[in-house]
């Protein structure tokens, strides 16, 4: 019998620090403290410490001597940069995962029937929370585990929301657009690298400002 997948104490309280991040509890250029936070949690410093090293190499957070920990205040122009990577990483998930994809869809259906909810309901959650399921069913899709971590790496979700409440990132419905990719890999395009490609590069926040607020991003999630 297979035991349970539990997610370690450090994923825990990395989630709860990102989580603090996205809904604005922190700010950028505000300060973390570690210690406040094992207390909030009654846990120990050891693994509080851990998480906020492992948001530090995804560019959330950034130390310095005798400063602590602080958010980073990030501009259009930072989180922009992730998404030509990503677009590269999911094209080629696209080339492999083609054939599997054009025989069975069952695992990208269900997040473009909950985006048209989220849409009708004007739910951003939800619409986040959905394409990024969507695009990591299809990345999984490739069964390729190194690509799968790379694309783990770049903390999607968390840019994505980040790009929302930090840039006024526009809400729009992308589940027609996410549908149209379904039926591009039902009926074996071709091109099917170069259309998911396109459409991630398509949902970059546009660079106009060098300010961690108040600029126009992309047009939504991707």
């Amino acid at each position: 019998m297979t035991a349970p997948v539990v997610h370690s104490l450090r994923e825990q309280i990395r989630e709860h620090i990102v989580e603090g991040i996205v809904s604005g509890r922190w700010k950028p250029g505000e300060r973390i403290v570690e210690r406040r936070i094992a207390t909030e949690l009654e846990v120990s410093q050891t693994p509080v410490r851990e998480a906020l090293r492992e948001l530090e190499s995804l560019r959330l957070i950034e130390s310095a001597p005798n400063k602590g920990v602080r958010v980073r205040n990030l501009s259009a122009a930072d989180l922009e940069e992730s998404y030509p990577v990503r677009a590269g990483l999911e094209a080629i998930a696209a080339e492999l995962a083609a054939e599997r994809l054009a025989r069975d869809c069952s695992a990208l259906e269900p997040h473009v029937a909950a985006l048209y909810e989220a849409d009708r309901a004007a739910d951003g959650t939800g619409q986040v929370r959905h394409t990024v399921a969507f695009h990591r069913e299809l990345v999984r899709a490739a069964g390729n585990s190194v690509l799968l971590h790379t694309w783990e790496g770049l903390g999607i979700e968390v840019f994505t929301a980040l790009s929302i409440r930090w840039l006024g990132t526009v809400q729009q419905s992308y589940a027609e657009e996410h549908e149209e990719l379904v039926a591009a890999f039902r009926r074996r395009d071709p091109r099917i690298a170069d259309l998911v490609k396109a459409h991630v590069l398509g949902c970059a926040p546009r660079t106009g400002s060098t300010g961690s607020t108040g600029t126009t991003g992309g047009s939504g999630p991707s």
